[in-house]
């Protein structure tokens, strides 16, 4: 994981002995907005208009961040809408590259070898991590936004004339429910598996650690009550913000980020609510454990120096997931 600086490429980890050991996520920088005539987005930010065959999304496969948008994509079902590119899962001196491995989808709109290039574009003098998700603005040449909360937000309604507007994953009247658990499990869990496995003292693990298990405590309790995080119909962004962490913890963020006092599978509920995410209609084919498992094991050398790839867990996704029991809110 590395960064530019001023426009020029360091292979650079993050500094934890300036922060006590405890990891520490930079915030992204690019942060405009799409919308559907072009009017200016939350708190006025510049806005791009929606227009289909104009935006293109860089993603891996391996990310849970970037897992978000491309199943935002999936959900929206703009496919035909956004073009995408998918780097290769193993991360090494120059970041993020595309390559010809399996799974992996080249720049087919700037033709770049490593996304680090692709943020030049936008800023030949850009200092910060490179990072996914992207969504890139090929009529102007320029990244809109690299913020993966903010990218699922503009899926979920500039694009309806395309995509599918009968899907609503951030209904209005729900907001303040879905943004409230948003912060709980972003947190706790999404960012706190992170926390502990890039912590590098054993009190910056620790406190993490019990906060990420206290935090999966409650929402087990929580779906054992209602079938979905927030009271409503169908799935919102807060429970596929969740699952992202969920579909990879048993195979990486139990073993190799060291958050072991219990697997997903531990679970009932959890687990429950996973598989009925992942068995839910697209969704499986945007799961890639060859990609996950192989970026977390093979790139994290300070974690795993010798890059060997587990061969388990042996879990079958496609079990009942018992969910229906829980009549979801009309």
């Amino acid at each position: 994981m590395g960064l530019l600086v001023d426009g020029k490429w360091q292979d650079k980890w993050y500094d934890t002995d300036s922060t006590g050991g405890r990891f520490e996520r930079t915030t992204t920088t690019f942060r405009d907005w799409i919308t559907a005539d072009g009017s200016p987005g939350p708190d006025g930010r510049t806005a791009f208009k929606a227009e289909t065959g104009r935006y293109h999304l860089y993603v891996s496969l391996a990310c849970p961040w970037a897992h978000r948008t491309l199943i935002a994509r999936k959900l929206k079902q703009l496919e035909d809408v956004i073009s995408l590119s998918v780097v290769d899962y193993h991360m090494g001196e120059e970041g993020w590259v595309f390559s010809e491995r399996r799974g992996a989808m080249p720049d087919t709109v700037l033709g770049k070898s490593r996304l680090y290039e692709v943020y030049l574009e936008a800023d030949p003098y850009y200092t910060g991590r490179v990072t996914v998700p992207v969504l890139w603005d090929k009529q102007t040449g320029t990244i809109v936004n690299n913020e993966s909360a903010e990218i699922i937000r503009i899926f979920n309604r500039a694009f309806d004339a395309w995509g599918d507007s009968g899907v609503d994953l951030s209904p209005e009247a729900l907001l303040d429910e879905i943004d409230a658990i948003n912060a709980t499990i972003y947190d706790a869990i999404n960012n706190g598996v992170y926390k502990c496995g890039f912590a590098t003292t054993q009190e910056a693990y620790e406190a993490p650690f019990h906060r990420l298990f206290a935090a999966l405590d409650e929402l087990e309790a929580r779906l054992s009550k209602q079938r979905y995080l927030v009271a409503s119909a169908a799935p919102t962004e807060a429970d596929w913000r969740l699952f992202t962490t969920l579909i990879r913890f048993d195979a990486v963020y139990h073993g190799h980020f060291k958050c072991n006092e219990r697997r997903i599978a531990d679970y009932p509920n959890l687990f429950g609510h996973m598989l009925e995410l992942y068995q839910t209609p697209g969704i499986a084919e945007t799961v890639d454990f060859g990609h996950i498992k192989g970026h977390y094991y093979a790139s994290h050398k300070t974690i795993n120096p010798t890059g060997v790839v587990p061969l388990g867990p042996d879990q079958d996704l496609t079990v009942p997931h018992g969910r229906e029991r829980l009549r979801p809110h009309q």
